[in-house]
């Protein structure tokens, strides 16, 4: 019995020597290993064999983002005002060989260095220039602290400021000077908007004054074509109407001429109508004559003429 229970007790001590010599790792971690108290190397995520009590894991270490809060911390800026400021870091591990063995507590010293720099930055600002100036802060404090952790295989991969608190009577002077500049420009605003309106307004009524001058422009010009269109109507009346009387007159004499030459009457009756024919066109209101002195003449020997027969007319009635 007792020859049965030492390969068995053999067998369970080689089975356990085994089984711990087996190291998983996990995605994200890196697991740092010794042998004989000395660095050996680091273990990637997967299966690894190790060497029963010769190696030794000495740390496991996270490669994933990692979020750094620092404590909020009391700074005195240049124009000698206490504020309150705190910021998160965030970080990434690049070698854990250097974060295990170059420091003793990387994370200690990341804040430490947050500290001690956003101290001497803060201490260089005036109030006005912290509180306008955080994101030039937070790039100059990524630089500085990347820098120092570089030998720790720490990558800083952003550094921001959380919060910054002036004392309480920095903060209600804060305030009312920003309810003054608030007030500010709402009165800004409003003289803006009034002197908008009225530039509208007076924009609107010289708009309105140049439609009313051009729709008057329009009428006098449209009464202007109405009346000379009306006159020339008129003219073109009158010009018609004088053709239609000198044809009338026109076509009574050449009449007249005809029923002469046709019934052969003498020179002295041709002579009274043409006096009578010039007589009809002098009536017309719109005929002028103008004959020549010879015209006139021969007119008072026709005159004459007429007269006479007039008596010859008067003789033969009685």
């Amino acid at each position: 019995m007792l020859g049965l229970i030492v390969p068995i007790v053999i067998a369970l001590i080689i089975l356990v020597a085994v089984l711990s010599s087996i190291k998983i790792v996990n995605t994200g971690y890196l697991y740092v290993v010794e042998r004989f108290g000395q660095f050996h190397r680091v273990l990637e995520p997967g299966w690894h064999f190790t060497i029963p009590f010769a190696d030794f894991v000495r740390k496991k270490v996270s490669t994933k983002q990692q979020i750094l809060d620092v404590q909020p911390q009391t700074v005195i800026t240049k124009d000698n005002v206490k504020i309150s400021v705190d910021n998160v870091i965030f970080y990434k591990l690049l070698n854990a060989k250097d974060a295990v063995y170059n420091i003793e507590d990387f994370k200690a010293g990341i804040v430490y260095s947050a500290t001690t720099n956003i101290r001497n930055l803060i201490g260089n600002m005036t109030l006005d220039e912290v509180l306008s100036g955080r994101d030039k802060i937070n790039q100059d404090l990524l630089t500085i602290i990347d820098e120092i952790t570089d030998a720790y295989g720490i990558k800083i991969l952003s550094v921001e400021i959380k919060n910054i608190i002036p004392p309480a009577e920095i903060q209600q002077s804060m305030e009312k000077q920003m309810k003054a500049e608030r007030d500010k420009r709402a009165m800004i605003l409003q003289a803006e908007g009034q002197r908008q309106s009225q530039i509208e307004k007076a924009e609107g009524e010289k708009r309105a004054r140049i439609l009313e001058a051009e729709a008057q422009k329009e009428a006098q010009i449209r009464r202007a074509e109405g009346l000379r269109e009306s006159q020339l109507l008129e003219a073109e009346g009158k010009a018609k109407a004088i053709e239609a009387i000198a044809e009338a007159e026109s076509e009574a004499i050449r009449k007249v001429n005809q029923a002469i030459i046709e019934s052969g009457t003498d020179e002295r009756v041709i002579a009274l109508k043409q006096v009578e024919a010039l007589k009809e066109m002098a009536n017309g209101p719109a005929n002028k004559l103008i004959l020549p002195t010879e015209t006139v003449s021969s007119l008072g020997s026709i005159a004459a003429i007429a007269d006479l027969l007039k008596e010859n007319k008067a003789d033969c009635k009685k």
